[in-house]
């Protein structure tokens, strides 16, 4: 490994206290710590799907005793509530033993039929490991997100190299000190610490393929970054989620939904709801509720500061904008450069950036619509397509499904976040690809398929000694078979 001089501190964002300093990783260490996990990824493989399981049940159990350490030091670096972060560390306790548990039936081999043409031939496909999986990970839930990637990546065979926020890097060397402590044998989840050059020293430093999670901006430098060796990328690049109200829905059960799903760990949620559209023969209840139960989120306890200093500002611009163009803040609107207070705004102009972009904040902006159909249409006229949320006693499958999104939740908020099996992931500028389910573990296999011929077909198609006499009955064959209409 190559000496690494430069550093930087990672910072409590409620104190500015330093938490811990961790070194910037160069490029020439990057490509030496992915050198070593190319070895480490062949031991790994090597241990089936079983050795792995068993050594992820162990990690697992690490975690799970530890987890009170690791949720003070999410405290630390990110700032939400311990029981917050002790919230997402147990999601991702069970999100962990899920991978481990399916990815034999989910990745193994599998028989497949051969069909009528190649009836003499048995046919399996498996999902093999790629090799060293590379994730880049978010600091708003620095332990369920990339998790969603490293543990799934790992059930698979690959090894892993693990970037994590320079917000929150403590997080990411605790969980590879911890794994390590379970697999000592070789370095098969290694962090490297640093900021965007880092980053794209891993993008650049032949790994099999790019796990990202973050912003749309940097997931198409990521993407950028990737093209020049062809590295295949998954890309998770945040939302700006809408919860739907019908006229028959359970009005108090929505209102506590769209206050925890925009409000909690201050709005920082890439899955967060942060548009509502409420039918208007319920509207004036709901707005109520809302605003009643927003009141009772306390900055500082219930809710952190915001991680990211310069997101503050964009946040205030959103507010801004929005009362400037005829909105009305029904509560909050202001901040003290950490904290942001719970935010409620009405009467916000669809066109406005608080409607538009994504704010991150604890913001909530209500909009009046007379009926669902209206309701489906501003919710898809986003960019994004990530998570959303519907209540409604009577249609809420049905509206589910005409959301242009990847997840939908419901009569719940964020639910399917929650669920192991179910995969998650968006569309349009929330990205492309998939973690958790079988499809997240699929992502971090290469399918190989395999023919064995078991005897001799009659007809043999590819050999130069054909006749037109074999040509003429496969002609024959494939007439009877696929050339009357049905």
């Amino acid at each position: 490994m190559t000496t690494v001089r430069a550093t930087f501190d990672s910072l409590n964002p409620a104190t500015d206290e330093v938490v811990g300093t961790h070194p910037i990783h160069d490029a020439d260490h990057v490509h030496a710590v992915v050198a070593a996990a190319r070895s480490a990824a062949e031991w790994w493989a090597g241990l089936g799907f079983a050795g792995r399981a068993d050594r992820l049940r162990q990690w697992k159990t690490v975690l799970t005793r530890r987890a009170a350490e690791l949720a003070a030091l999410v405290h630390e670096e990110n700032g939400k509530p311990v029981a917050d972060a002790m919230l997402e560390i147990n999601l991702a306790i069970d999100h962990t033993e899920w991978a481990a548990r399916h990815a034999p039936k989910v990745l193994g081999r599998r028989r497949r039929s051969s069909g009528l043409l190649m009836f003499n031939q048995t046919v399996t496909v498996e999902y093999l490991p790629l090799g060293v999986v590379g994730v880049i990970g978010p600091w708003n839930y620095p332990v369920f997100t990339p998790m969603g990637s490293i543990a799934y990546a790992l059930a698979a065979g690959n090894a892993v190299v693990f970037k994590p926020s320079e917000y929150t890097p403590g997080v990411g060397k605790w969980l590879a000190d911890t794994f390590a402590s379970v697999v000592p044998e070789h370095p098969v989840f290694q962090v490297i610490t640093g900021y965007g050059e880092t980053g794209a020293a891993l993008c650049r430093s032949g790994v099999s393929k790019i796990a990202f999670t973050g912003s749309p901006g940097t997931g198409k430098k990521i993407m950028a970054a990737c093209a020049e060796t062809l590295t295949p990328v998954l890309i998770e690049a945040g939302g700006k989620d809408a919860l739907l109200v019908d006229a028959d829905a359970d009005v108090a059960a929505a209102a506590d939904a769209a206050v925890w799903g925009g409000i909690s760990n201050s709005g920082q949620t890439c899955i967060g709801i942060e548009r509502v559209y409420v039918h208007e023969s319920v509207y004036d209840e709901f707005v109520s509720q809302v605003v009643e139960k927003a009141r009772g989120v306390r900055p500082g306890k219930d809710i952190g500061p915001i991680t990211m200093p310069s997101q503050v500002e964009i946040i205030r611009r959103h507010i801004s904008d929005a009362l400037s163009r005829g909105a009305r803040a029904l509560i909050g609107g202001t901040d003290d450069g950490r904290f942001v207070e719970p935010t409620v705004l009405v009467d916000v102009p669809e066109d406005a950036p608080a409607v538009r972009e994504e704010t991150f904040g604890p913001t909530l902006t209500i909009a009046k619509v007379s009926s669902m159909d209206e309701a489906i249409t501003k919710a898809n006229a986003t960019t994004y397509g990530l998570g959303g949320s519907v209540f409604s006693r009577s249609q809420g499958p049905a509206l589910a499904r005409r959301l242009r999104s990847g997840m939908v939740a419901v009569n719940s908020v964020i639910s399917f976040a929650g669920v192991p099996a179910l995969p998650f992931g968006g569309v349009g500028d929330s990205g492309f690809g998939r973690i958790h389910g079988p499809e997240g573990l699929r992502e971090f296999g290469r399918p190989q398929s395999v023919t064995r011929q078991r005897f001799r077909a009659p007809l043999t198609l590819t050999t130069f000694s054909r006749t037109e006499k074999t040509d003429a009955r496969f002609a024959k064959l494939i007439s009877l078979l696929h050339g009357r209409s049905h």
